[in-house]
C-alpha cells in the first residue's frame, strides 16, 4: 500500500436564493434589524462563501443521520468544550480530529495520588476548503416581516443570492483508523488507557513509516474501510444552511471528481473558470482537467472518477465524453452518486 495516500475531491453546488451562511448584522442596511451574509473580496470581486466549519458541521450530521454513525459527546467544563476524544469507539473523532487538554488522578508507586497530564490531539485527516462561488456574486438585500393578524408587523431585512458553488477536500486514508501514540503536539492521540483497551479489542500494532523508531496503533481493515467510505458517501445526502425555512437550498454536489493520489497537493482546484463583463458567469475548463490530468498523472493511483447531474452543466457533457474517450484507461463518467459508488469501491481495494 502506498503510505501517503489521498483522495483528493472537488464539488460543485448550485444554490437558488439562499443565505447559506451569514455573518452577522448587516451595518450598510437601512434595517435597524438585518443580517448579512458572509462573503469576501478578490481582485475587486465579490463571492459568497460558506466557512470551512460550517461545511465541517453538515458533514458530521450528514454521517450521523444517513450513515448511522454514534457522534462523540461534547464536554464542556467553565470556557472550554472538547470531544470525548475517543476514536477508537466514536468515528467522527477519528475523521474530524480533537484536542483535549486534561489530566487525570492516578496512585503512584508509593501509594499516593498525584495527577498526571492526559493531554491528546488529533489532527484530522479530513481538510476541506470554504464552499466559495465559482464566480462574482451580488447579494440582494430583501425585506421580510414576522407578521400573524394581530399587533404591528415585525419588518428585518436579509441578503440572498443564487450561485454555482465550488469546493474540495482531502481525506488521508492512511490516518484513517490508525493512531499515534508518542509525546509531540498533534500525535499524542492516545492515552495510555484508551490505547490499552484498543490493543485488547481487535487492534494491532505497525511500525510508523515516518517516524523511526515509533509505532503506530490501527483499527481492524473492514472499521478502517467503512469509515472512509462513509465519510465520502456522506455528501450524496448533505445538508444544512442558514435561513432553510424558507430559503431552503440544496447543497449536494452537481458535479464532483474523485481521484486517489499520492500527494497532499489538491490538483483540480482551478477546473471551473468565470466569464463576463462583471465575471457573473462561470463554465467548465475542459482544458485545465486535461492539463492537470497530463501534469499529475503520475500522482494518480486508479482511476479519475467525473460524476455530473443531469440538468447542470449540460452543454458541457459532450466535452465530458470526449475527455472520458481519450483517457479511457483513466477516467470514468456518469452521475454523481454512481460516481461516489465507484470511488468508494476503488478504494475499497486501496486501503490495506
Amino acid at each position: 500500500m502506498n503510505e501517503n495516500l489521498k483522495v483528493q475531491g472537488f464539488y460543485l453546488i448550485d444554490v437558488d436564493v439562499v443565505a447559506l451562511n451569514n455573518a452577522g448584522k448587516n451595518m450598510m442596511s437601512n434595517f435597524d434589524n438585518a443580517v448579512s451574509t458572509k462573503s469576501i473580496i478578490k481582485n475587486g470581486r465579490n463571492y459568497t462563501y460558506v466557512s470551512g466549519q460550517a461545511v465541517r458541521f453538515w458533514w458530521r450530521d450528514s454521517l450521523q443521520k444517513n450513515c448511522g454513525w454514534k457522534l462523540s459527546p461534547v464536554i464542556r467544563e467553565d470556557k472550554i468544550a472538547y470531544t470525548n476524544a475517543n476514536p477508537i469507539e466514536y468515528p467522527d473523532d477519528d475523521v474530524f480530529g480533537y484536542m483535549r487538554a486534561a489530566s487525570e488522578e492516578i496512585i503512584d508507586d508509593k501509594g499516593k495520588k498525584k495527577k498526571v497530564n492526559v493531554t491528546v490531539t488529533r489532527v484530522s485527516p479530513l481538510k476541506n476548503s470554504a464552499i466559495v462561488s465559482a464566480c462574482a456574486v451580488r447579494p440582494v438585500e430583501n425585506w421580510s416581516s414576522m407578521a400573524r393578524q394581530d399587533g404591528d408587523s415585525v419588518p428585518y431585512g436579509k441578503q440572498e443570492y443564487s450561485a454555482i458553488m465550488k469546493g474540495m477536500f482531502s481525506l488521508d486514508l492512511n490516518m484513517i483508523g490508525t493512531f499515534s501514540n508518542y509525546n509531540k503536539t498533534g500525535f499524542q492521540n492516545l492515552s495510555q488507557k484508551l490505547k490499552d483497551e484498543a490493543m485488547g479489542n481487535g487492534c494491532i500494532e505497525k511500525n510508523d513509516p515516518f517516524v523511526t523508531g515509533q509505532k503506530l496503533i490501527q483499527l481492524p481493515l473492514e472499521t478502517r474501510v467503512q469509515r472512509a467510505s462513509d465519510t465520502i458517501k456522506a455528501l450524496k445526502n448533505i445538508s444544512g444552511g442558514a435561513m432553510q425555512t424558507n430559503n431552503m437550498g440544496d447543497v449536494t454536489p452537481k458535479f464532483i471528481i474523485l481521484v486517489s493520489t499520492n500527494s497532499g497537493n489538491h490538483p483540480f482546484s482551478h477546473v471551473v473558470s468565470s466569464y463576463g463583463d462583471r465575471d457573473e458567469m462561470v463554465k467548465l475548463n475542459i482544458k485545465g482537467i486535461r492539463e492537470v490530468i497530463n501534469e499529475y498523472h503520475d500522482d494518480f493511483i486508479g482511476k479519475i472518477f467525473i460524476g455530473r447531474r443531469s440538468g447542470f452543466f449540460d452543454e458541457q457533457d459532450d466535452a465530458l465524453i470526449s475527455l472520458q474517450q481519450e483517457y479511457q484507461n483513466l477516467i470514468v463518467y456518469g452521475p454523481v452518486n454512481a460516481m461516489i459508488d465507484a470511488y468508494c469501491e476503488q478504494i475499497t481495494n486501496q486501503i490495506k
